[in-house]
């Protein structure tokens, strides 16, 4: 083992040159897929208006289907290769390579299908109100055929990067948001061809993308990745499931959080000055804003995913520590940056996505002010997440994952307005974001000394 992590750079190279290499790629990689619904947004904003805008809200928890697939093979994928790969287990870890690749196409090919035989009660179930529903079904029946591309795109790209080839990913992704927005001027303002015309620009960019994963696949270079390893094995496909769970549920509390949050929108908004319309379209700028940050953080996570599981599987347990703290301090950067912008210019980055009245600023100004008030504290459970996954321990990565979504702040987003109104969904964003961040703390620490008894049980060997 230590021969084999002394020809690894994982194992040995300084862990922030090591950090700056995954990070990086990883974060554009992760900003480009939030900027493909950002882009789309902006497009719709100015052409289409409010409506448009509530529409792209309402099609949202389809995308973060998507992405809850991507991560849960994708870096179950990786992480599973990479903890192969420390512990000298070259053929396994192939096998997870293909196994992943298959279940990444399979299941945006599932999703394809389901979404075109549901489509009118999903979005319903979603939160549309009646006239918002034909925008919305404009925009996903056609968004949804680039469902198989979007998810290989994302999940292949930690594949990719476990390859030693963070660039890559970089590449397939970014290629693809170019086209998109290249192709939204033309084909929203130019043509205009409003929800359908960004529809169209959005899967032509994600297929070209999927296009380029699919070719970096043939050519797998740290392992060989042969035919009969693309075949699906319940011990490695079960392995990948495990270790991905967490960022899954993640994603999807995520989700179930957005349409309940679209739900109690359109009933608290339309029992207020602002209507139906005004609460989901605003919701759905600041959440693509919010991701923006979300995906930096993300990207910094799955940048030390690599360096903390192959070290994690070769019992290096400083490195693991070391990888981790320069995440948190790094992330607890970038959120103190997000909280002002946050704070202090919330009209300036609403009027980017289209003009409204005044109500529409107001409500839009609250939600940035009140419900993200923690964001300084919203780089922690992330970050932490993926830090369990990534070494071995998943049960922990998906707990941690369901605290701020499903255990505090969906039940505070039922509970608040029925005593406050619509006001109470403002409030239970930070009481969740607090609670989630403590819950977190004593995770880690706990965590970290557990890791202090197994190095002072390597020293008495």
């Amino acid at each position: 083992m230590e021969e084999n992590t002394l020809k690894n750079p994982l194992g040995h190279a300084p862990v922030g040159k090591l950090m700056v290499k995954f990070a990086v790629p990883s974060i554009v990689a992760m900003l480009v897929s939030a900027l493909y619904n950002i882009v789309d947004q902006l497009f719709i904003g100015q052409a289409v208006g409010t409506n448009g805008n509530a529409a792209t809200n309402i099609a949202f928890p389809l995308s973060t289907s998507c992405v809850a697939l991507a991560l849960l093979f994708g870096i179950g994928g990786a992480s599973s290769f990479n903890l192969a790969m420390g512990r000298k287990e070259p053929d396994k870890a192939a096998h997870y390579v293909g196994n992943s690749v298959v279940l990444l196409v399979g299941s945006g090919l599932i999703l394809t299908l389901i979404t075109q035989i549901f489509l009118t009660p999903m979005l319903r179930f979603f939160g549309s109100p009646d006239d918002i529903l034909e925008y919305a079904k404009t925009y996903v029946r056609i968004t949804s055929f680039g469902f198989p591309f979007l998810i290989l795109t994302t999940g292949g790209g930690h594949l990719i990067r476990a390859d030693g080839n963070p660039k890559m990913t970089m590449i397939c992704n970014l290629s693809g948001a170019i086209i998109n927005t290249i192709l939204d001027a033309v084909f929203v303002i130019g043509l205009d061809w409003g929800m359908a015309g960004a529809a169209y620009a959005t899967i032509i960019g994600q297929i070209f993308s999927g296009c380029l994963v699919i070719n970096y696949m043939r050519n797998y270079k740290t392992v060989k990745v042969k035919r009969e390893q693309f075949r699906i094995r319940m011990e490695y496909a079960g392995r990948i499931i495990s270790l991905g769970t967490a960022s899954f549920f993640n994603q999807i509390a995520m989700m179930v959080v957005q349409i309940v949050l679209n739900n109690s929108l359109k009933h608290y908004g339309s029992l207020s000055v602002y209507g139906e319309a005004i609460p989901l379209a605003c919701v759905g700028i600041i959440s693509k804003v919010n991701m923006v940050f979300f995906s930096i953080i993300i990207g910094i996570a799955q940048g030390t995913q690599p360096i903390e599981g192959f070290n994690y599987g070769a019992a290096k347990y400083k490195r693991v520590k070391e990888a981790y703290r320069l995440a948190t301090i790094v992330g607890g950067v970038i959120a103190v940056i997000f909280f002002l912008l946050f704070q202090l210019a919330p009209r300036e980055i609403i009027r980017l996505f289209g003009k409204g009245d005044e109500n529409y600023y107001q409500f839009g100004i609250s939600y940035f002010r009140v419900f993200l008030l923690f964001t300084v504290l919203n780089f922690l459970q992330p970050i932490t997440s993926t830090f369990f996954t990534s070494i071995g321990k998943p049960y922990k990565g998906i707990f941690l994952a369901l605290t701020r979504q499903i255990l505090f702040l969906l039940p505070l987003i039922i509970l608040l307005p029925m005593k406050m109104g619509i006001d109470g969904i403002l409030y239970s964003g930070p009481i969740a974001d607090l609670l989630a961040a403590i819950i977190t703390v004593i995770m880690v620490v706990s965590e970290f000394k557990n890791m202090k008894r197994l190095e002072q049980g390597l020293q008495k060997q």
